[in-house]
C-alpha cells in the first residue's frame, strides 16, 4: 500500500515532535492498521489493537469486552490494580469465545515485586517495587531481581510497563529472557522515538496506550486531525490511533466503554 510521509510530518512539525524517518508516515487510503498481528520473541501473536480495561468498571467492564470481542478484537489489557479482572473473565465468558483465542495482558502490582508468583502471567506494572499497601518504596527490592523471578513462571510472554533509559539499558543486559513487550504511552505528544527505538533494537515489540493523548488532551482538535478525519470519514479518534497502530513493531490499546467507539476503532 502506497504511503505518503507530508501529512504526519506536518503533524509533527505542529507540535514539535521529532520523529525518526521510518515512522513518518500515515496511509494513503485510511486503514486502522496494515497489519492485524505482531510476532513476539516467543513465537506468539499479538493482535496489533487491544482494548485496555483501566477506569473500566463492573458491568460496564464487562459489557465493554463482550461488545469488543463480538467486535473482532482479540486483544485485552488489564491490571491487578484495575480490580476488574473478574468482570473481564465474565465478558469473555458471555461470548461464547474460547479463552485460548484471546491475548490477555495482566501486571504485576508493584506492591508484589517480592511474589510475583501468585500476582499474574503477564507483563511487570512499573519497575518501582512498593511495600504492601503501596506505602511507598520498598529499597530491599531491587526490580531486575523481580524480573528474574519472573523468568521462571511465565506462560505464553513476559515484558515491562514503563521502561525508559537507564532501567531499560539495564533489564537488556541482565535479562536471561528477553521481554517480548516494553508497553508505554504512545502519543503524538510525547517523545517516545528513542525508547522505540531502543526496544525494537533487541527484538521486543512495543505497546502504546494513550494514543489520543493524556487526560485533558486536545489532539483530536488538532486542525490536521480534523482534515484526515473528514478525508477518510472517521473521527479524529481513529485517526490517532491507526497513527501508532502503522509503526512497525508497535500494537495500541484504545479505551472505552462506549459501544459504538469500541466498533468504530476496528473497522
Amino acid at each position: 500500500m502506497a504511503r505518503t510521509e507530508e501529512p504526519f510530518l506536518r503533524f509533527c512539525t505542529s507540535h514539535l515532535i521529532h520523529i525518526p524517518p521510518y515512522l513518518t508516515y500515515l496511509t494513503t487510503h485510511y486503514t486502522m492498521s496494515i497489519e492485524k498481528y505482531l510476532i513476539l520473541n516467543t513465537g506468539a501473536k499479538m493482535p496489533v489493537l487491544g482494548l485496555g480495561t483501566w477506569r473500566s468498571t463492573f458491568s460496564e467492564g464487562s459489557r465493554a469486552i463482550e461488545v469488543a470481542i463480538k467486535a473482532g478484537y482479540r486483544h485485552i489489557d488489564t491490571a491487578t490494580v484495575f480490580t476488574n479482572e473478574r468482570e473481564v473473565g465474565d465478558g469473555i465468558q458471555t461470548t461464547g469465545i474460547s479463552r485460548e483465542d484471546i491475548f490477555s495482558t495482566t501486571k504485576l502490582p508493584n506492591d508484589m515485586h517480592d511474589d510475583p508468583w501468585t500476582a499474574l502471567q503477564g507483563l511487570m506494572h512499573w519497575p518501582a517495587p512498593m511495600n504492601p499497601g503501596f506505602e511507598g518504596p520498598n529499597k530491599s527490592i531491587d526490580w531486575l531481581d523481580t524480573w528474574k523471578k519472573m523468568e521462571e513462571i511465565y506462560l505464553k510472554a513476559i515484558g515491562v510497563l514503563n521502561v525508559y533509559g537507564r532501567n531499560l539499558k539495564g533489564l537488556f543486559e541482565h535479562a536471561t529472557v528477553t521481554p517480548a513487550i516494553n508497553q508505554i504511552k504512545m502519543h503524538p505528544g510525547v517523545g517516545s522515538s528513542a525508547v522505540v527505538t531502543e526496544t525494537l533494537k533487541h527484538g521486543t515489540k512495543i505497546t502504546g496506550y494513550s494514543p489520543l493523548g493524556s487526560e485533558g488532551s486536545q489532539l483530536h482538535n488538532n486542525p490536521l486531525v480534523i482534515e484526515l478525519a473528514e478525508k477518510y470519514n472517521v473521527t479524529p479518534a481513529n485517526i490517532l490511533v491507526s497513527l501508532q497502530a502503522n509503526k512497525p513493531g508497535v500494537s495500541v490499546l484504545v479505551k472505552s466503554v462506549n459501544e459504538s467507539r469500541i466498533i468504530s476503532w476496528f473497522t
